[in-house]
C-alpha cells in the first residue's frame, strides 16, 4: 500500500480538500429520524459512505459516539469502516488515543495494523503524554502504510494553556510540529513518499493567527493537516485563508455537523458546498502572471 500522504494529496486534488466527520450524535440522529442506538449509528454511517464515497477526500468517524453504545456501537463503527474500505474511500479515525509503553502498542495494533477490525487510514493521536511515547503508532503507521494527525492546536478554550505554554523558551505545539516534521523528513530521505508525508497535525480551522504567533511553520512540517470546525463551529473561507497562508495545500478541512444536518437527501449538495468553499480557500495565492509555484 502507498503511503497514506500520497494516498490522501491524490484524493485531495481529485474531490477536493475536505474530510466529512461521521458524528452520531443523539440530536442529529433525532433529525435523521434514526434511534440513538447501535442500529441508529450504522444506518446514518452507511448511508453517509454510500452517498459520499468518491466525492470527498476523506471521512472521520468520531469513535467516541459508536463507543458510548457497547460493544455494539464498535460494531456498528467496524461496518462503517469496512464500508468505506470497499468504497475506496480514505478513512481518519478520530480517536485521540495518546499513552505509553504496551498501552501505547495495544492502541497502535487496535487501529493501524493490518488485520485490526478497526483499522482504518489513519487515526488521531494527542502527544501530551510527550511526542516520543507515540512512537508505537509512529512507527506502526509507517510500516503499513498508514498516517496519523498529532494534536497541535485545537480550538478549545482550555487547549492554550498547555499547547500555548512554553518549554525551554519553545512553545509546546511548536514543539509538536517540530517532531512532525522530523519524521516526515526521515521518511522522505528514504525514498518513502513523494506528494506529502503521512505524519500530520490538528490545528483547529477556528485558532486565528495562533499558528503564525506560535511559530508553527505549517508548510515545513511537509505532511497534511487536519482542520476541524469548518461550518457549523464557524470556520469559513476567510478563516481557512488566514490561519492557514502558506500551508493552504496541506489542509484537509473537516466538517461534521455543516454536512450531516443537511439529512439523508441534502448530503451530497452540502458536501459539494463544503468542497467549493475548501478549494476556494485553499488554493494558491495568485499572481499577475498566475499561481505562485
Amino acid at each position: 500500500m502507498s503511503p497514506f500522504g500520497d494516498r490522501l494529496a491524490g484524493a485531495m486534488a481529485e474531490h477536493g480538500p475536505v474530510c466529512v466527520g461521521i458524528d452520531p450524535h443523539p440530536g442529529l440522529l433525532s433529525a435523521w429520524g434514526l434511534g440513538d442506538d447501535a442500529d441508529g449509528l450504522r444506518t446514518m454511517g452507511l448511508t453517509v459512505v454510500e452517498r459520499l464515497a468518491g466525492r470527498v477526500a476523506a471521512f472521520k468517524p468520531q469513535s467516541a459516539l459508536f463507543e458510548r453504545h457497547g460493544s455494539a456501537g464498535v460494531a456498528a463503527l467496524e461496518d462503517v469502516l469496512a464500508a468505506a474500505r470497499r468504497a475506496g474511500t480514505l478513512t481518519v479515525l478520530d480517536v485521540k488515543r495518546g499513552d505509553i509503553g504496551s498501552t501505547m502498542d495495544g492502541y497502535a495494533e487496535a487501529y493501524l495494523a493490518d488485520d485490526a477490525p478497526l483499522r482504518a487510514d489513519a487515526v488521531t493521536l494527542s502527544p501530551y503524554l510527550g511526542f516520543e511515547s507515540l512512537r508505537p503508532a509512529l512507527d506502526l503507521a509507517r510500516r503499513t502504510g498508514r498516517g496519523v494527525f498529532v494534536l497541535a492546536l485545537t480550538s478549545n478554550a482550555e487547549a492554550a494553556g498547555v499547547q500555548h505554554a512554553r518549554h525551554d523558551g519553545v512553545p509546546v505545539a511548536r514543539a509538536v510540529a517540530a517532531a512532525a516534521a522530523a519524521e516526515n523528513a526521515r521518511a522522505h530521505d528514504a525514498g518513502e513518499w513523494r506528494r506529502m508525508g503521512s505524519v500530520g497535525l490538528v490545528v483547529g480551522a477556528t485558532v486565528g493567527s495562533a499558528p503564525q504567533r506560535l511559530g508553527l511553520g505549517l508548510d515545513a512540517v511537509r505532511g497534511p493537516v487536519l482542520a476541524p470546525g469548518v461550518g457549523a463551529q464557524g470556520a469559513g473561507a476567510a478563516e481557512l485563508a488566514r490561519t492557514f497562508g502558506a500551508a493552504r495545500a496541506q489542509v484537509l478541512a473537516s466538517s461534521s455537523r455543516e454536512v450531516l444536518r443537511a439529512g439523508p437527501d441534502g448530503l451530497v449538495d452540502a458536501a459539494a458546498s463544503l468542497a467549493r468553499t475548501a478549494r476556494t480557500a485553499l488554493a494558491p495565492p495568485r499572481t499577475p502572471e498566475g499561481p505562485l509555484p
